[in-house]
């Protein structure tokens, strides 16, 4: 079958017509975008909003019928929100370095490219960095489908006043990168310990003679293959654009469900929405020391249809063999309407905090499809 150049030149002269067009309307939206950051700039309001993000998103999904992907579109306005954040006023997010971390592609992927990252040595730094003000952001996990609660994570909350602004599920998948040109050629696989034994059973069937050696991080297993040409790393495939190596195989996590259940932390609570959509409420709390405490707390949300979505208990920091407990409820507590149900909860707790109230977070993967 033979083609026109004539016409292939006159399609191409089209799609630089309607790329002008689109930089023009993505400079009145940048326009438009300033403007409502001076609102928000006069008021206090938060730069950050997720149900909002999230309700244009899928708008925007549903107007749309093809033949662009849904997660096509949403991708695409990420990194439109992420400019406009840039644009109203630059924000500092914290996460777990180095660069390349799982928890660093996560966070490019809920935020967008245009922010500014900054990489944490630990779990601490981030939720401490955004406490004392040298971030505007933390990004931070709280929980694997597989592995179970990331503790400290959870403990933090005790030390720092942060509050939860949003929540994302990121699939980990993991690739082997290294220098060398095919498998046949790889003699040893670094990883971190929870990456290399998330691939255990690939690594069996398609390396069983390579030497498996733990490193801090994927990150750093990545760098140390710089040196190494039979070596290779487990790690996310962003790594292969920071670094120069090769994927030599994508996909090779043991469990194609593997997720990660990430927060978005700020020094302030949330600015309340206005929106339709049902949010999560987060709260932490401790008991009074008699019998039946937590179960007058459980029966508290069951006379009121509260689902409990999850409860989890950590021993409490300032006395031994006391604990606290983190619990997320289907329920957006700050509202008004649920005013007396908080006091409720506040007279059956010895203490409680209300650590935010921010929409579900949803598996990014059944969003690409």
């Amino acid at each position: 079958m033979t083609h026109d150049s004539g016409e292939l030149d006159a399609l191409r002269s089209r799609i630089d017509e309607v790329d002008a067009h689109l930089l023009a309307l993505l400079n009145e939206r940048a326009e438009l975008s300033l403007a409502v950051g001076r609102f928000k700039a006069a008021e206090a309001g938060p730069i950050f909003r997720p149900e909002r993000e999230r309700a244009v998103l899928e708008r925007l999904a549903a107007l749309s019928h093809g033949p662009l992907p849904a997660g096509h579109i949403r991708a695409i306005w990420r990194e439109i929100f992420s400019s406009s954040r840039d644009l109203q006023r630059p924000r500092r997010v914290a996460f777990l370095g180095p660069e390349g971390t799982h928890s660093h592609a996560a966070a490019r992927a809920y935020f967008g490219t245009l922010m500014h990252y900054q990489p944490c040595r630990d779990f601490r730094e981030i939720f401490a960095s955004v406490s004392g003000g040298s971030c505007d952001l933390g990004v931070a996990p709280l929980e694997n489908a597989l592995h179970g609660t990331v503790g400290q994570c959870f403990d933090l909350f005790m030390e720092h006043e942060v509050f939860i602004q949003a929540e994302f599920i990121s699939p980990i998948r993991h690739c082997l990168l290294s220098r060398a040109t095919d498998l046949a050629a790889v003699r040893t696989v670094r990883s971190h310990p929870q990456a290399l034994a998330q691939c255990e059973q690939w690594l069996r069937r398609n390396l069983p003679a390579a030497t498996l050696l733990p490193a801090e991080s994927t990150a750093a297993a990545a760098r140390l293959c710089l040196d190494d040409p039979d070596g290779a790393s487990i790690g996310n495939e962003s790594l292969s654009g920071l670094l120069p190596l090769r994927v030599l195989a994508a996909g090779i996590e043991d469990e194609a469900n593997n997720q990660t259940r990430f927060v978005v932390i700020g020094a302030t609570p949330p600015k309340q929405t206005t929106g339709n959509e049902p949010l999560r409420s987060s709260i932490l709390f401790t008991l009074p020391d008699h019998p039946g405490a937590l179960a007058e707390v459980l029966n508290l949300l069951a006379r009121a249809s509260i689902n409990l979505h999850k409860l989890e208990s950590r021993p409490s920091r300032q006395e031994p063999w006391k604990y606290a407990f983190f619990a997320d409820l289907d329920i957006d507590l700050a509202a008004p309407e649920h005013a007396a149900i908080l006091r409720d909860l506040a007279a059956a707790c010895h203490s409680l905090r209300l650590l935010g109230c921010y929409p579900p977070g949803r598996n990014e993967r059944s969003d690409m499809l």
